[in-house]
């Protein structure tokens, strides 16, 4: 199986984690949509981002879909968010027409589709790398999807090239910042932090399910086409279900 993904120029994250998740048989093939690193200091500056990926994201997919991949994979999760629930399934439906049919897979689909495997999860915490009109894109996306934010962490990065950037430590005192008692699930968000193995790691010292985006867009795109492959090191969401 072939999978199209796109993600911005700016992400140094996407395509290794995918690329580290891949089972035998399967290929990754990465397009890019170009975007500057521009600083990010303020709201402004981060929809300005927000604005550039837009700008270029329907011709990265259009590209990527010349090598004739079985399913299109969006390897950003900010604009899959935007909007609420109505956004993100407009967003769905019009990277199916430039697919022109082929399956697409998209974050913030995927990681409503993981929590259910969980159980019947409800109050969550959230860790993202943008600023605060990001932030409550996310945060009404999961409370219009039925969920109840117990607390959620941006991370405020200074440019997209940045995200890739904060550490595992830094992730790692995220986690236990907004762990709480009554969390039942800790998502992260934000295709270029690399949280994709710290997460299966924090999983043990939780005993609750953290569930990294791009594990979860990964996941989500090898079950809908059929492809049942355990993959160890990026937690129970790849090795249990």
């Amino acid at each position: 199986m072939k999978l199209g993904i796109i993600a911005p120029s700016t992400n140094t994250a996407v395509q290794p984690e995918m690329d580290a998740m891949r089972p035998y048989g399967v290929t990754n093939h990465h397009g890019r949509l170009h975007i500057p690193n521009d600083t990010i200091r303020n709201d402004a500056d981060f929809n300005r981002v927000m604005d550039n990926i837009r700008a270029t994201m329907d011709e990265a997919a259009r590209v990527v879909m010349t090598c004739q991949p079985d399913r299109l994979v969006l390897g950003m999760s900010s604009e899959t968010f935007w909007d609420g629930l109505d956004g993100s399934k407009k967003l769905l439906a019009r990277m199916h027409e430039i697919s022109c049919g082929v399956p697409v897979t998209m974050g913030a689909e995927a990681v409503r589709a993981a929590l259910p495997k969980y159980g019947n999860i409800r109050r969550i915490g959230v860790i993202t790398p943008y600023m605060p009109p990001g932030d409550e894109q996310v945060r009404r996306f999961f409370t219009e999807c039925g969920f109840e934010l117990v607390a959620l962490k941006g991370l405020r990065g200074a440019s997209p090239v940045q995200y890739a950037h904060v550490s595992e430590k830094k992730l790692r005192d995220t986690i236990n910042e907004i762990n709480d008692p009554s969390i039942e699930a800790i998502i992260q968000v934000g295709t270029n932090l690399a949280m994709a193995r710290l997460a299966g790691i924090a999983e043990f010292w939780l005993d609750k399910p953290v569930i990294a985006i791009n594990t979860a867009i990964y996941w989500h795109a090898l079950r809908q086409s059929g492809i049942e492959d355990r993959v160890p090191g990026f937690g129970s969401l790849l090795t249990d279900y």
